[in-house]
């Protein structure tokens, strides 16, 4: 955590991504430069945190999200990439619950309702067995070390957290960021997810040549743009 002002700026990773990830680094690099708060971790089962992965389920990693964020102090403009924005907007529903909205929310090709509405599209006949006799399928990740492990356990629990069957609220302006070239997070996907957020200002930015990552220079500096006009509405990055 680094100490600042507020709004604080509070990062999400993305599925077995990490803290010392290039966009969350930056994150914090932009908060030292504007001396704003900024909060990173990673879930239980990634970097440096203990546990193990093949445990973690969105209903875990929200848990975790939610108890980082009651450390800080101040309205908290929340940026989640992939996964991390699937959580966000969990975050943002239970933070409106409880009267405490967020200040915003940046959403980098947020995966929302993935174990559903992503994943199981892409198993194949030899997945589908290990997922019913082994309760695990791996699969080929240009993004780690190793195949990412998908438990039976985070696809049923991923079921209790859907969003996409109805309207959104999350009680805060948002703003999406998405790669038109990326392949795991479709922009169809980030696309259809607008129609669900009905009562909130949304900001959709669709780059021509951005793939998932959405980590060159010029992704960055979108994303400071994004955030800057969320918690310092007139600041330059």
């Amino acid at each position: 955590m680094r100490a600042g002002s507020a709004p604080g700026l509070f990062w999400l990773n993305g599925f077995r991504s990490v803290m010392a990830g290039s966009k969350a680094s930056h994150l914090d690099a932009l908060g030292a430069a504007q001396g704003l708060a900024v909060t990173r971790f990673d879930y239980s089962g990634h970097g440096l945190s203990g546990g193990a992965f093949e445990h973690g389920t969105i209903s875990r990693w929200l848990e975790e999200a939610a108890a980082v964020l009651a450390l800080t102090e101040g309205p908290q403009v929340v940026c989640g990439s992939s996964m991390g924005g699937w959580i966000a907007l969990l975050l943002a529903r239970r933070q409106l619950a409880l009267g405490r909205p967020l200040a915003g929310l940046v959403l980098i090709a947020p995966a929302v309702d993935a174990t559903a509405a992503l994943i199981p599209r892409r198993i194949s006949p030899d997945q589908q067995r290990d997922l019913d006799h082994k309760g695990w399928f791996e699969t080929p990740s240009a993004y780690a070390d190793g195949p990412y492990r998908y438990t039976r356990a985070l696809l049923d629990d991923g079921a209790t957290h859907l969003l996409m069957s109805g309207v959104i609220e999350t009680g805060c302006p948002v703003h999406i960021l998405q790669g038109a070239e990326d392949s795991d997070v479709p922009a169809a996907h980030s696309r259809a997810l607008l129609s669900h957020i009905l009562h909130d200002p949304v900001t959709y930015t669709l780059v021509p040549d951005g793939d998932h990552r959405l980590s060159r220079p010029q992704d960055l500096a979108l994303l400071e743009r994004a955030v800057l006009a969320l918690a310092l509405p007139g600041a330059r990055p």
